[in-house]
């Protein structure tokens, strides 16, 4: 469950990066942690996003969780389908459970490869 075509912060973000752009979100470990997801707070359009700083938050029937931005840029696009169905991060956290579109100011930096980040969740879970 851990695409190999995309980069990882340790606060298990997760970052597509395509054409000077990255689609953001959170893991499937990190969802499944939280449980059934309940609220979703969205960056907004426009907004500027440093790698590592607070871009949102979820909440969960368990807990309430900030989201902290993979990379650095402007955000271009919202998923306004979290605000209605935040569950869709639950059933599809690498597809339809996308957060945000962030156009990139500068090349991630400090992000965890696929086997990395699988050596990451294991040493959390263990």
């Amino acid at each position: 469950m851990i695409p190999k075509d995309l980069l990882y912060a340790k606060t298990h973000e997760w970052a597509r990066q395509e054409d000077g752009e990255a689609m953001v979100g959170i893991t499937h470990f990190a969802q499944e942690q939280l449980g059934d997801l309940t609220y979703v707070e969205l960056p907004e359009v426009g907004q500027e996003l440093t790698a590592g700083a607070e871009m949102g938050s979820v909440e969960s029937v368990k807990a309430a969780s900030e989201l902290y931005s993979p990379v650095t840029g402007t955000v271009t696009a919202v998923n306004e389908e979290l605000v209605n169905n935040p569950g869709l991060i639950n059933e599809d956290p690498y597809g339809e459970g996308w957060i945000a579109r962030v156009k990139l100011s500068a090349e991630p930096a400090g992000l965890l490869d696929a086997g990395q980040y699988e050596r990451l969740i294991a040493s959390e879970v263990h």
